[in-house]
């Protein structure tokens, strides 16, 4: 297994880079690892976009999490379909020093 940090502690709403899925992310299930941390209480959602264009992004209900904890919150999800481009999109998140990290990986 291989794994890749597509965002690293974002602390604003909105989309992160987007990242090709090569060869090395292409033929197998992907994990995503979607976690927030901060000081008290933490909350974030975070969907997981695809396109196969670079241009126009898509997500659905089974790829969007919400976060919710004190200090940490963490949640994971799998993708089977074969996208050429992932990002991930914070659209909502609170707490003092909150932040995003999401970690893709291969099975």
């Amino acid at each position: 297994m291989s794994a890749l940090t597509i965002m690293s502690a974002k602390t604003t709403t909105g989309a992160g880079s987007s990242f090709p899925l090569n060869n090395m992310y292409t033929k197998e299930n992907k994990t995503f690892q979607i976690a927030v941390a901060g000081s008290g209480a933490v909350t974030a959602t975070v969907a997981i976009e695809v396109s196969n264009d670079n241009v126009t992004y898509v997500s659905d209900a089974y790829s969007t999490v919400s976060l919710s904890g004190t200090t940490s919150a963490a949640q994971g999800l799998v993708m089977e379909a074969n996208w050429q481009y992932v990002r991930a999109n914070v659209t909502a998140i609170s707490g003092t020093s909150a932040a995003v990290t999401v970690i893709l990986g291969t099975m």
